[in-house]
This record gives C-alpha cells, sequence and structure tokens, in this order.
C-alpha cells in the first residue's frame, strides 16, 4: 500500500511550530557539516538532513515529560525535544556547557531535564531503554496506583535495526504487557551502504520488505507513513500517542524517508545511485510544508521568512556559544564512571588519587 498522506488541518501555532523544528534540525545540521570540516568537531558525525518531518512530527506531538530513546543520529532528536541549541552544539564541540558535559559528543545525547534518553552507537541499543521506560510508566500507573504516570515513550531507529533481536524481543513485551510506547522506524532505505531491499525478507505475498506489518505478528497495529511530509506524519503521530496514552498498547509506525548526506561525514556516499538521491531531493519535506503553507494563506512569504532568520540566528548563536565555552576539566575524566567512586582511585582525603600530582 502507499504511505499515508496527510490527514487533516493542522492550527496556524502548530504549523509554525513545526516548521520552525524542521528549520532549526536543518539549519542546524548544515552548520555541524560546517563545523566538522573546520575541526571543531571530531570523531564520527552522522547528520540527519532529509529525515527532519519525522522528528518535528513526532516529537512535537509528545508532551514535555514524554520519553525519546534516538539512536547515533541523534542532534535533530535533541533539538525537537526541546534541549537547547547552543547545549547540544557545545556537546559536539566537547565543551563542559554540553548536555552530557563534554563526555557524550554526537552519538550520545542524553538529557534527564528533557526526558531524553539518549543517543546509542550500536543499533538497537536504544530500543530494550525505551521499552524499560514505558515499563515504568505502566508499572507505577497500575501496580503503585499513580494517576499521573500516563508519559508515552518514543523509540526511534532505522530500517537497518529491524533485523536485529532486540526489535522483536521488545516489540512482544511490549505487546504482552500493553506498554506506552511508540516503535519509529525511520526507513531511509540504506543501513550504512546496506540497502534495505538486500537485507530484510519480504512478507508472504510481498515482492519488497514492509516493516510496518511486522507489528500484526506481535499483537500491535502498524501503519506506513509518508516520512517526508510532516503532516501525515504528525497525525500518525498523535492517533499512536492517543491509543498509548488511553491504555491501549503499543503501535508500529515505519516512515519512509531518506538521508540527504552519506552515513556519516566521513562517508563520500558513492553507494546510492545518483537518480535515487535525486527523486528524493525533489521530496525534501521543508519546501514541500512551505508551499502548503503559502497555498492554504496559512502565512506570507514575509512571515515564514521571518520564521527563517529566527531560526538561523539561533543556530548562528549556538556556535558562538559553543566556541565561547571551556573544555572539561581533568577532574571530571572519572565522574559518572562507576556508581561507587570511592571504589577507584579515591585517596582518604576524597579527592582522586590522579589529583595529588596536579
Amino acid at each position: 500500500p502507499a504511505a499515508s498522506g496527510s490527514s487533516s488541518a493542522l492550527s496556524r501555532e502548530k504549523a509554525a511550530d513545526l516548521y520552525k523544528d524542521m528549520l532549526l534540525g536543518r539549519g542546524f545540521e548544515d552548520m555541524c557539516a560546517q563545523m566538522y570540516y573546520r575541526g571543531k568537531m571530531f570523531g564520527f558525525v552522522h547528520l540527519y538532513n532529509g529525515q527532519e518531518a519525522v522528528s518535528s512530527g513526532v516529537i512535537r506531538a509528545l508532551r514535555e515529560d514524554d520519553f525519546v530513546c534516538s539512536t547515533y543520529r541523534d542532534h535533530v532528536h535533541a533539538l525537537s525535544k526541546g534541549v537547547p541549541a547552543d547545549n547540544v552544539m557545545a556537546e559536539l564541540f566537547g565543551k563542559a556547557t554540553g548536555i552530557c558535559r563534554g563526555q557524550g559528543g554526537s552519538m550520545h545525547m542524553f538529557s534527564e531535564p528533557h526526558n531524553m534518553l539518549g543517543g546509542f552507537a550500536f543499533i538497537g541499543e536504544g530500543i530494550p531503554v525505551a521499552t524499560g521506560a514505558a515499563f515504568q510508566t505502566a508499572y507505577r500507573r497500575r501496580v503503585l496506583g499513580d494517576e499521573a504516570a500516563d508519559q508515552v515513550t518514543c523509540a526511534f531507529f532505522g530500517d537497518g535495526t529491524c533485523n536485529n533481536g532486540a526489535f522483536y524481543e521488545c516489540l512482544n513485551m511490549a505487546s504482552l504487557y500493553k506498554l506506552p510506547i511508540i516503535f519509529c522506524v525511520e526507513n531511509n532505505l540504506w543501513a550504512i551502504g546496506m540497502d534495505h531491499r538486500r537485507a530484510t525478507a519480504p512478507s508472504m505475498g510481498d515482492s519488497k520488505p514492509h516493516i510496518w506489518k511486522k507489528g500484526e505478528p506481535f499483537g500491535m497495529p502498524g501503519k506506513l507513513v509518508d516520512g517526508m511530509d510532516v503532516e501525515a506524519v504528525h497525525a500518525a503521530a498523535n492517533e499512536a500517542i492517543a491509543r498509548a496514552r488511553a491504555g491501549e498498547g503499543p503501535t508500529l509506525l515505519e516512515f519512509e524517508t531518506y538521508r540527504f548526506r552519506g552515513h556519516s561525514l566521513a562517508d563520500p556516499d558513492e553507494l546510492r545511485k545518483p537518480e535515487e538521491k535525486e527523486l528524493f531531493a525533489k521530496r525534501d519535506p521543508l519546501p514541500a510544508f512551505k508551499k502548503k503553507l503559502l497555498a492554504r494563506g496559512v502565512y506570507t512569504e514575509e512571515e515564514l521568512k521571518a520564521m527563517e532568520k529566527e531560526v538561523e540566528a539561533v543556530v548562528e548563536a549556538s556556535v558562538e556559544f559553543a566556541d565561547a565555552s571551556p573544555r572539561p576539566q581533568e577532574n571530571q575524566l572519572l565522574e559518572n564512571v562507576f556508581a561507587d567512586p570511592r571504589g577507584f582511585g579515591i585517596g582518604e582525603d576524597g579527592r582522586y588519587l590522579y589529583e595529588r600530582n596536579m
């Protein structure tokens, strides 16, 4: 079947929220590419360009106290969850003002105040964490009688992860206990350099694989969504969120999307055909949504340009903040490594042993 498209009109305020959030994701990632090539960032940096409609459409439908688990492509998920761009950029710069004090870097965006449960370097790692978050919500409500425990958890992961055992184990557990979780598959067709259609077997009777169909055998609805259409994503997310919050259990959403850059900034991106890239570039979610807003008269060109300038200023400010921020101190190195830091290298004076020679 074709992926579901836009199904309902957005309020003027929500339309602006989604547009600015997508602009922030795109502008932030473009700036990351610049900073990486200028030597401001190190290690692997995986950018999200092209997939903004998924992050904005899903996460901007959540409440502040809902939970998100991401992947190694996590910058934009953190931004959509409300983590300030300043602190995300500072984390990428390895600075003490980053959301993980410079110790997490690109692939490990975590923010307890925002219930952003982290990015994960290995595929499938975040799905059990997200399932655990949903389990504690259900436990607090059903066993401890906490009526305020109605948070929803969203687990984001890619098409390549859907051949990982943890994915199936968590589908089973989530359905068994009717957990308030949404499994969000960002199917961009490529698991690093492996074509999804070559790596995943289709269901019986199908000529190509459909991840959304894996929900039904585990007793949960699955839905295919146009991940290049932010309205379609937002509508599907709202439906799944309402279902989870009402105690009706999990949903599996497969978002058909595409990344406009290589797997990481170290990837020359030579495996994907130019024709395929061009096809998806024509479906870029940002200009497509802008065109709809103008055609419907929701906003004028001048109003949208003002939003664009506002977001550009936020991105520019994040670089200035990160650049001016201090680097972590050496005594931070052993913190958050052990549950009981006194069990490793602590002297009688309470200081780390290596600090005595500093």
